[in-house]
């Protein structure tokens, strides 16, 4: 378990906030890390959470998705049927696409309003798994990655329900552990125990000027 500082984070604009981009693949205990930033005094924002938000019943952006992939995509309860669609767009480019171009700026929009009313000076974590995969990395002052080796993510993910088949296709749609380092500045590697992950959330929240902010 260890903190890495690859360089050096940016430094907003006099009277803006702090903002931070958290990423990680699945199982690295990205989500974990956010909650303790989150009780450390950061504002912390959910991508996913986001994403389930602009698509909830009766939302435009659950009209845009069954005009695009057709009313089986929506339970009769009015939900989303997130397995049907999934099951239209994992192992199709084009209709992943085109579910992107739908959801993509939705979820943006969403996460400006979040971030809108942030002090000067204050932290605003963006928990997003998909940073490097959208291109968002310059929206921040600062890219945390946690990692997690391969064996230790698919184990947390087989005691999540998940089989190692599935669990080992989400991992390799999503950005290598290079291609996040290449746009960190700092890596949490979570590989210990519950102690040791406190510990280094702790460092990295007085890197980020938690304690001072």
């Amino acid at each position: 378990m260890s903190l890495l500082r690859l360089r050096p984070p940016s430094h907003p604009e006099p009277g803006q906030p702090y903002l931070v981009g958290l990423t990680g693949g699945i199982g690295t205990g990205k989500s974990t890390v956010a909650e303790q930033l989150g009780a450390l005094g950061a504002v912390v924002v959910s991508a996913d959470e986001l994403a389930r938000e602009v698509v909830a019943p009766g939302s435009p952006g659950l009209e845009q998705l069954a005009r695009e992939f057709g009313t089986g995509v929506v339970r009769p309860d009015g939900q989303l049927d997130r397995a049907a669609l999934a099951r239209l767009v994992f192992d199709d480019p084009a209709a992943r696409l085109r579910l992107e171009q739908i959801t993509h700026p939705l979820i943006a929009a969403a996460k400006i309003e979040q971030f809108a009313g942030l002090a000067p000076g204050q932290v605003g974590v963006y928990d997003v798994p998909l940073l490097v995969e959208t291109g968002m990395e310059g929206e921040f002052d600062a890219v945390v990655v946690v990692e997690a080796p391969l064996d230790l993510r698919l184990a947390r993910l087989h005691r999540r329900g998940l089989p190692n088949r599935e669990a080992r296709a989400r991992i390799e749609a999503q950005a290598t552990d290079e291609e996040r380092r290449a746009l960190a500045h700092f890596v949490l590697v979570n590989d210990g125990d519950r102690d040791q992950l406190d510990r280094s959330v702790l460092e990295l929240g007085r890197e980020l000027g938690l304690a001072e902010r």
